[in-house]
């Protein structure tokens, strides 16, 4: 039994999809999450074993929403995809594409979809619409199965990855965090063909890095698509799957009854969870299941009003600490001087504001504005 299986005490390791490896990138330098997604750990069952469990997933009206939406463009062999797809890419006269559905999920053909999915890659010419290809890669060391429901589209000798989601395309702007979460994913699925493509003998960077995304415009549920540039998330991505598979190193340093087996009693693994380092940002809550846990533990730290003033305060680890300096009651440590006399200056300024709103300032304000009207 290696470390990483130690963690789990002899539980099967939570099966990662690309939304889970998506997430990865959110935190990168937060060893806790290193470990536990290293070692396969149920976050999830974890957080709820603990008393803090997440609040995680789309509601049942977003999900018919989406099913809905995804079905109307796949009606007809992907007529009104295809139709969106020559807009997006700028091919008019795109031929029609061979198009291949290998399926729904099914764990019992896992392996003949992903055999499937490498014949059809190897072999497409011209233009190929594929429908839920199964892609694999590597997480800390164990090979995943990735179940996409996406399209890949190749068209002048380019593969694009195309996402398709639920939300909405408003007068050509879209929600930033949600563009940005469907960009991530989109490059999970882009580093996963590629390495593909590398294995059956072809040039990687076939694979565009434009990945398309496909939502609805405005209020209805006509199609509208734009190229989505992955490649900072790209790069982002292969750091931290490379972080993850030396997590391995790191868990054969930890002490050896050191365990996050999720039948063991609550007390018993927050214990566990203090002997790992957290770094804890308030972004953790979009992107971790154990990140409730890890805010209630961070509770009067700097780290829990985020990483600006985390950063501003280097040094300072507590909020009573800040505000001892910011009261000049506490002298600052070398390291400390340039954080505290910022902290001086800002309690100075505060003061001199509520200094201005003495009594009765409130009633002159009123007859000034009476006297303008």
């Amino acid at each position: 039994m290696t470390a990483l299986d130690r963690l789990r005490g002899g539980l099967p390791a939570k099966r990662h999809n690309a939304r889970t490896i998506a997430a990865l990138t959110a935190n990168p330098g937060c060893t806790r999450r290193a470990v536990l997604d290293a070692a396969g750990v149920d976050k999830p069952r974890l957080a709820e074993r603990i008393g803090h469990p997440g609040n995680f997933g789309q509601s049942r009206f977003a999900l018919a929403r989406g099913n809905g939406f995804e079905a109307m463009l796949k009606a007809d062999d992907c007529a009104l995809l295809m139709s969106v797809l020559r807009d997006a890419l700028d091919q008019e006269t795109l031929p029609d594409a061979a198009y291949t559905d290998l399926g729904a999920d099914d764990d019992a053909t896992l392996g003949a979809r992903h055999g499937r999915t490498r014949e059809l890659l190897a072999a497409a010419a011209g233009a190929a619409l594929i429908d839920h290809p199964l892609l694999t890669l590597e997480v800390a060391g164990r090979q995943v199965f990735l179940e996409p429901d996406l399209i890949a589209f190749q068209a002048g000798g380019r593969l694009h990855v195309v996402e398709i989601k639920s939300f909405a395309i408003v007068d050509g702007q879209a929600d930033s965090a949600k563009v940005s979460a469907a960009a991530v994913q989109a490059a999970v699925y882009v580093l996963a063909l590629r390495r593909l493509l590398a294995e059956l003998g072809h040039d990687p960077t076939l694979v565009s890095h434009n990945a398309v995304l496909v939502c609805p415009r405005d209020f209805s549920l006509s199609p509208a698509a734009a190229l989505v540039d992955v490649r900072k998330q790209l790069s982002t991505l292969t750091r931290q799957l490379t972080r993850l598979a030396s997590a391995a190193d790191l868990a054969s340093a930890l002490p050896a009854d050191l365990s996050f087996d999720t039948t063991l009693p609550p007390e018993q693994l927050i214990a566990a969870l203090g002997r790992v380092e957290a770094r804890y940002a308030p972004e953790c809550l979009s992107a971790c299941e154990l990140a409730v846990y890890c805010r209630h533990e961070a509770a009067g730290s700097t780290t829990a009003l985020g990483r600006p003033v985390r950063d501003a305060l280097g040094g300072i680890d507590t909020v009573a600490e800040a505000l001892a300096l910011a009261a000049g009651t506490r002298q600052p440590t070398e390291n400390q001087s340039e954080a505290a006399a910022l902290l001086q200056a800002a309690d100075r300024l505060r003061s001199e504001a509520l200094a201005a709103r003495r009594p009765g300032a409130e009633s002159d304000d009123r007859r000034r504005a009476e006297a303008l009207s």
